[in-house]
């Protein structure tokens, strides 16, 4: 089995098994081994009480783009510390996309970094995660 077709297959459960990320309405752009392009629109439901996004959506986002990053090489692999900087504001409406990179990637850690954009290409975030890598692999 391919790289690319393994990552999907491993994607496809996990996505297929997470009805949180199916709630923030999450749309897949790309699928990989170490790489995840998700996407999302900001709905009411997910605002303050300042009337902007949740600190915690834009973190959800980052966190499944993490978990599927992660994952997609085959291996279970969980999160062990995760940060994030917000950089602007988002308002109801708002289209954000999640660009997964990884840093760096050995038998047991992996280290990612996410970058968040709105629907404008300007940075809204900044996710930083380190996962570690079990010896199990994904069974698909």
């Amino acid at each position: 089995m391919s790289d690319e077709n393994l990552a999907k297959k491993v994607v496809d459960r996990m996505y297929n098994n997470d009805p949180f990320s199916q709630w923030l309405g999450i749309k897949r752009v790309k699928d990989g081994a170490g790489v995840s392009v998700l996407q999302m629109t900001i709905r009411k439901e997910m605002l303050n009480g300042f009337d902007i996004a949740h600190g915690g959506i834009t973190y959800s986002l980052a966190d499944s783009a993490l978990a599927f990053a992660s994952n997609g090489h085959g291996r279970m692999s969980v999160s062990v510390e995760t940060s994030i900087s917000h950089t602007a504001q988002l308002r109801e409406g708002d289209t954000i996309t999640a660009h997964t990179e990884e840093m760096s990637l050995s038998n047991k850690i992996g280290v990612y970094h996410i970058k968040i954009t709105n629907q404008q290409g300007e940075m809204v975030a900044l996710f930083k995660g380190t996962v570690y890598r079990t010896s199990k692999n994904w069974e698909v």
